[in-house]
């Protein structure tokens, strides 16, 4: 694997050699050599519902934005309020392009109120963003790029706080959604932890930077305190299975920067109140009403719907296009998010999934799905 890794040019994260080391699945994922499995995707799906895991997501990039005109860059280039943000709290937001399209969906961290912050973004739009938002800062917000040397881990479950707060004196056992605190966490210090993830099992991500040994010293200090309780360690395919059912977008497959925020069911975090970049052309699109929603779908007959599966009605008209679809470990059937016209985005309406030749119906539902 190492060899093959060096072929392709592939980045690592500093816990690559302790996921071969395990065995793991490995594959290239956005420029890295990520994990996608270790024991194979339902069991550890059903680990991190119903107990705890181990997610290395090192692979994401995070800046930080800093100054007295931090806040009003955030603010032009973001959908959503980060006014409303006060120290320790984050938020989930968008960078909407100039056609009312999608840079990327992001998480702010106010780490100082009003003058820093902390932007992580996704993996594979790191270049993307940061040019983004450097071509807006007109007002000489100081801007450093710290992907490179971050470390993150998420550990996601209904157990994980449980697990993880003998590492430290920090209160994360009762830490809020969406809020974060920072200090010493297994002996490391500045270690950010928040209460955010993308699997809606609860749980934190842990942000650290990666000198004098600080990820092995963690990593071995999680799975110390975690795995006499059935603490695992979760590959990629395991996230996108949690995610989805959960219907949250991934980038790339159910926004891009041809899908609007209000399509995609972001209007709540599209704030009309503040200027930013195409609110013009959002305000007309909310007026006139979308062409097309993405929509929640679980299919009636057996199948499982994958990305790019046309959506047809019952006539065989294409309505729409699959963005991401599964077999859903918890739920045992096929499910799926896709855009379809608007017409066709009630709650119970049915819809066919073209597998192959044949067209399999299914039903839109409520998100997350259950």
């Amino acid at each position: 694997m190492p060899a093959f890794n060096q072929s392709c040019n592939m980045k690592n994260t500093p816990f690559t050699n302790k996921h071969i080391a395990l065995g793991a699945k490995m594959a290239p994922f956005a420029g890295y050599n990520m994990p996608i499995s270790y024991t194979g995707i339902n069991d550890e799906h059903a680990a991190v519902r119903n107990n705890a895991g181990v997610f290395d997501v090192s692979h994401m990039g995070e800046f930080i934005l800093k100054g007295p005109g931090a806040l009003d860059l955030i603010q032009r280039v973001t959908s959503n309020d980060a006014s409303k943000l006060s120290n320790g709290k984050a938020q989930y937001s968008c960078l909407p392009n100039d056609k009312g399209g999608i840079v990327d969906d992001l998480l702010i961290y106010c780490v100082e109120e009003n003058n820093v912050y902390m932007i992580v973004v996704n993996a594979s739009n790191i270049e993307k963003d940061w040019n983004w938002i450097s071509s807006h800062n007109t007002g000489k917000v100081e801007m450093h790029n710290i992907s490179d040397k971050t470390c993150l881990l998420a550990i996601q479950g209904p157990n994980a706080t449980k697990m993880l707060q003998p590492l430290t004196e920090m209160d994360i056992l009762n830490l809020k959604y969406y809020t974060f605190v920072k200090g010493v966490f297994a002996g490391v210090e500045n270690v950010l932890v928040s209460a955010t993830g993308y699997t809606g099992a609860g749980g934190v991500e842990i942000y650290f930077e990666d000198k004098d040994g600080n990820a092995d010293k963690i990593w071995e200090a999680i799975f110390a305190a975690g795995g006499p309780q059935g603490l695992k360690p979760i590959g990629l395919g395991a996230r996108d299975t949690l995610r989805l059912e959960m219907g949250y977008c991934l980038y790339g497959n159910d926004i891009d920067d041809n899908t609007s925020p209000l399509e995609a069911g972001l209007g709540w975090i599209t704030k009309f109140s503040k200027d930013f970049t195409a609110k013009s052309i959002l305000e007309a699109q909310k007026a006139a009403g979308p062409e097309q929603k993405l929509v929640g779908f679980e299919m009636i007959e057996k199948g499982i719907p994958r990305h790019d599966y046309e959506i047809k009605d019952f006539s065989g008209m294409t309505i729409g296009r699959v963005t991401s679809g599964t077999q859903s470990p918890s739920l045992g059937k096929g499910i799926g998010l896709g855009y379809v016209r608007t017409a066709f985005a009630a709650l119970d309406t049915h819809i066919y999934i073209k597998v192959r030749e044949r067209l399999l119906q299914a039903k839109v539902v409520k998100i997350p799905f259950s």
